[in-house]
């Protein structure tokens, strides 16, 4: 285009940038960060657990599946939860309940009669008192053998001594003291319970005779405590009451709670009464032994009934999935009662008398009974304390979790 005198226009350039400007590409913006993990968390949970959400009968069962797999209210957060519970009623809604034709329903069991329950529950309560009546029947044994020689006394104590860990062997198996949680747990745990049971019948004579400078071996005939033996081993029968106690109202205080924080709330206290109801059945058994067998003194009742609340704690707490918890503080309590002992050998030695004062000094104000009292009570405070957190689970108070509570797998 051009003008009168025949000059070029400059519309045409304009015209080209304008073009040029409208068919330009927009400048990309700044690249946004990325979000941080997937947009539904729980899918990969749901695919984790699979088979658990799918055969589940209710949102508890997949609570304590979780809990039993190391799921706490933590990790729930992280799936955008309040707690194990909120994610568990969310994996129970969105996963689809296993086909009925592809999965075979289970057998049904015949329904009880009422008069062979009361039998079972009758042939259970005969286990949990048959400790106490070989224990008895030991005592007589050996009091009807006492004008014997020494070996025959020997014998027939160790022969009773047998029966009495057969016994409770028996009672442990069945009822409410029998272990449901997969996994054998420690097998120190035993060796545990019979030193510190051991100790509890000779160990306050053994540790008189070292103060004294003995024992004269073999010569030395050792005095058993025997009112607390007989006591320990009728308190097989409350602690199976008591612990049947706690797991039915356990399971109740479960399906009633919304949460673990309101779950936790419900056991807490529910432990506490636990314990101190066996504690009160348990001194009453001690307190009749004495009145029947001989008074064994004030502290060997304290010392004994320590030693009876950390059995059932440490029972109570394998029962509900916590085997290595119950060793550790049995452990403990026999690693205290040993050193007592090895210290006054040790004190025996040139220059290390001073090693021995402290249980020489305990011994001397209380009796040689302080030292498993105090070994006791501080291995049963400790895991009752542990009970008061790791008793609170969902796990612990489900029938039958998949694997022990104490595998805490990612």
């Amino acid at each position: 285009m051009t003008t009168p005198d025949g000059g070029a226009t400059h519309a045409a350039p304009a015209m080209e940038e304008g073009s040029a400007a409208r068919t330009a590409p927009p400048r990309k913006e700044a690249a946004r960060p990325a979000r941080r993990g997937p947009a539904d968390p729980v899918r990969s949970l749901m695919h984790h657990h699979q088979e658990l959400c799918a055969r589940a009968v209710d949102a508890l069962e997949i609570a304590a599946g979780l809990e039993a797999h190391g799921v706490t209210d933590r990790t729930a957060a992280r799936f955008r939860h309040r707690d194990v519970f909120s994610l568990a009623e969310e994996l129970y809604a969105r996963v689809p309940r296993a086909d009925p034709a592809t999965t075979p329903p289970p057998t049904p069991e015949p329904a009880a009669a009422p008069a062979a329950v009361r039998g079972s529950r009758s042939v259970r309560g005969v286990l949990h008192l048959l400790p106490g009546a070989v224990c008895v029947a030991a005592v007589v044994a050996l009091a009807s053998v006492g004008a014997a020689p020494p070996d025959v006394r020997t014998a027939v104590g160790a022969a009773g001594g047998v029966l009495v860990v057969l016994a409770v062997r028996l009672g442990v198996r069945s009822g409410p003291l029998r272990r449901r949680h997969q996994g054998a747990g420690p097998r120190t745990a035993g060796l545990w319970v019979c030193w510190t049971a051991g100790y509890a019948v000779y160990g306050d004579w053994l540790l008189r005779q070292l103060l004294a400078g003995g024992p004269d071996l073999p010569h030395a005939a050792p005095r058993a405590a025997v009112a607390t033996a007989v006591a320990l081993a009728f308190a097989l029968a409350p602690a199976a009451g008591c612990a049947h106690w706690f797991a039915v109202r356990g399971r109740r205080g479960l399906a009633a709670s919304r949460g673990l924080g309101e779950l936790a709330a419900r056991v807490r206290p529910l432990l506490l009464g636990t314990t101190l109801l066996f504690l009160c059945a348990l001194v009453a058994l001690l307190l009749g032994a004495d009145a029947v067998f001989g008074d064994d003194g004030t502290m060997a009742v304290v010392a004994a009934a320590a030693l009876g609340v950390l059995l059932f704690l440490a029972r109570l707490l394998a029962v509900h999935g916590f085997p290595e918890a119950a060793a550790t503080g049995l452990a403990s309590a026999a690693a205290l009662e040993a050193l007592a002992l090895s210290l006054v050998l040790i004190s025996r030695l040139p220059g290390l008398p001073p090693l021995g004062l402290p249980v020489e000094a305990l011994a001397t104000a209380a009796g040689p009974a302080a030292v498993p009292a105090v070994a006791c009570t501080a291995a049963a405070l400790g895991l009752l304390v542990h009970g008061l957190r790791a008793l609170t689970g969902a796990c612990a108070h489900w029938p039958a979790p998949p694997g022990p509570a104490e595998a805490h797998r990612p």
